[in-house]
C-alpha cells in the first residue's frame, strides 16, 4: 500500500471554491479510471476556509504512478497552481491498521 496526505492553501474565497470544482471533476475520472486508486478523499478543514486536505491511498506505487499519468490528473496539477499558495506533501509508510494489508 501507497499514500500520502497533501495540504493546500487556496489564495482566496474565489480561488477555493474553482478549486473545489476542478476537485469534483478529477475525482470523476479517478473514479472511472483508477481501480488501483484506493482511498482519495478532499477535504475541508474546520476553521479554516482556504484550506483543503486531500488523503489518498494507492494498492502499490505503481497504482500511484498510473494515476499521475492519468489525463485527468495531468489537468489538476496544470489548472492548480494558479489558484494556490501552498501545497504541502507528506509520503506515508503503512505501519499498521484495519483493512490494510502490510
Amino acid at each position: 500500500m501507497f499514500g500520502l496526505v497533501v495540504r493546500f492553501t487556496c489564495k482566496d474565497d474565489a480561488s477555493a471554491d474553482a478549486f473545489d470544482r476542478l476537485v469534483s471533476e478529477t475525482i470523476e475520472g479517478i473514479r472511472q479510471h483508477e481501480p488501483g486508486t484506493l482511498v482519495y478523499a478532499s477535504h475541508r478543514v474546520e476553521g479554516q476556509p482556504l484550506q483543503r486536505i486531500f488523503y489518498e491511498l494507492y494498492a502499490d506505487r505503481a497504482a500511484f504512478d498510473a494515476h499521475e499519468e492519468q489525463e485527468h490528473t495531468r489537468r489538476f496539477l496544470s489548472a492548480r497552481d494558479e489558484l494556490l499558495s501552498s501545497v504541502e506533501v507528506d509520503w506515508l509508510e503503512l505501519q499498521t491498521g484495519k483493512g490494510t494489508t502490510p
